[in-house]
């Protein structure tokens, strides 16, 4: 059949508005023949993640734990080398740090201020000696003017007397009697003050002693300072902080520099609270309780000595006698020692990472948790020189798996693995 040009346009019309439909169509057939057809995934179970974990096996023993104390060193032999009269200062071989051996100048002030002194302490004890002299004779001069003082007192009492009978018999005018008395008046007065001069002679003999003795003790003194003027060390000792320089005017008792021997040296550390009984214990049943340096080559040695008398909240201080001095140690130096305690039977060492706060340790049965309450008694070396921490329990057994992995989230019940390929501890 013939069709029209208007029929072909009206079915190509129809064609292009059926096309865009029929693709939709076999679109959605498609997709639901793919639904329809799928796999069907397995449903997922909940499955508990058991954490790596390694584990140590225990031994209880009796090991000799170790305290790790801080400490400062210094010497009760120290001193402060001070000026003992006021001066320049006219040598200083010694500086600060420096080795100076027994009987090696140290310092010394100018004799030029010190020759002086000495010599007007001397002048003085000679006018004190001469005073005294001076006193002795005058004494002497004195009783024999007593004597002769007594002598005219006698005589004028005589005269007055005739001159009294006189008077009586009218031989001489009464005046004379006058004259005479007062002749007798004035020879007593001069007895009576030659008498107390006699009298007082003792306690001015005393004073005039004293004087000499405090002008001699002046003299010693300043001798022994002109001595001292001049520092020899004692022993073989190191110098420490200088504070003075060659030329400078220093006071009396002003502080030149420190000394002290290496001999001697003493370490004071704060022992806490919980560990002081057992420091106290040992010393008093004479046991010695030694000590060597942590962070020190070659380490130095030490050796309980004594506690301190007076303790505080935080502890009581320690103090160690250094028993391997060195040139090098010097005063004021912090070091962290380790130090032999009292043993304890029956203590575990195990590695740091296996200790939860300061008393829990876990163990594993059947592949879960299990917390152990311990007591922390201190801490000891391996044989590698490693830092293990002692604890003790009587829930520990011998052959009982440790946790060593230090689990962020331990807690009895936790899954864990105890493979041989051990995780690293979970971040």
């Amino acid at each position: 059949e013939t069709l029209t040009p208007a029929g072909k346009n009206k079915r190509e019309g129809m064609r292009k508005r059926l096309t865009p439909l029929l693709i939709v169509v076999v679109g959605i057939i498609i997709f639901i023949l793919l639904r329809v057809t799928r796999d069907q995934p397995e449903p997922l179970g909940t499955q508990e993640r058991a954490w790596r974990v390694a584990t140590e096996a225990i031994a209880p023993d009796a090991f000799q734990p170790r305290l790790t104390l801080y400490g400062q060193l210094e010497s009760p032999r120290r001193f402060t080398v001070v000026a003992p009269l006021a001066g320049r200062i006219a040598a200083l071989p010694a500086s600060d740090g420096s080795h100076i051996k027994a009987g090696e100048l140290v310092v010394a002030l100018d004799e030029a201020d010190i020759t002086p002194r000495i010599e007007q302490a001397r002048a003085e004890l000679a006018d004190a000696r001469a005073q005294l002299d001076s006193e002795k004779l005058a004494h002497q001069a004195d009783q024999q003017a007593l004597r002769m003082e007594q002598r005219l007192e006698a005589n004028a009492r005589k005269t007055l007397e005739r001159m009294q009978q006189l008077v009586a018999r009218e031989m001489v005018p009464a005046v004379e009697v006058d004259n005479a008395q007062d002749a007798l008046d004035r020879a007593a007065l001069t007895v009576a003050n030659r008498q107390r001069s006699l009298s007082t002679y003792a306690s001015r003999l005393a004073a005039q002693q004293a004087r000499v003795e405090r002008a001699s003790a002046a003299l010693d003194s300043i001798q022994r300072d002109a001595e001292r003027s001049r520092f020899v060390a004692p022993f073989d000792g190191v110098v420490g902080a200088v504070q003075v320089a060659v030329g400078d005017q220093v006071n009396a008792n002003a502080p030149l520099l420190d000394f002290y021997p290496l001999e001697g040296l003493e370490l004071r550390a704060l022992v806490p609270q919980i560990h002081s009984q057992d420091f106290i214990n040992a010393l008093s049943q004479g046991q010695t309780l030694d000590g060597h340096s942590l962070d020190s080559t070659p380490e130095i040695k030490l050796t309980l000595a004594r506690i301190a008398g007076k303790a505080d909240a935080r502890g009581i201080e320690a103090i160690f006698t250094v028993t391997n001095p060195r040139p090098e140690l010097r005063l004021g130096t912090l070091l962290a020692i380790s130090v032999a305690r009292p043993a304890h039977d029956n203590s575990v060492a195990l590695p740091y990472s296996a200790l939860y706060g300061n008393n829990t340790l876990y163990t594993v049965e059947d592949s879960r948790l299990k917390a152990i309450a311990v007591e922390r008694v201190g801490e000891t070396l391996d044989e590698q020189g490693n830092r293990r921490v002692l604890v003790r329990s009587s829930a520990l057994e011998s052959g009982m798996p440790i946790v060593t992995t230090h689990l962020p989230n331990a807690m009895t019940g936790l899954k864990v693995d105890t493979g041989e390929a051990a995780a690293e501890p979970a971040q």
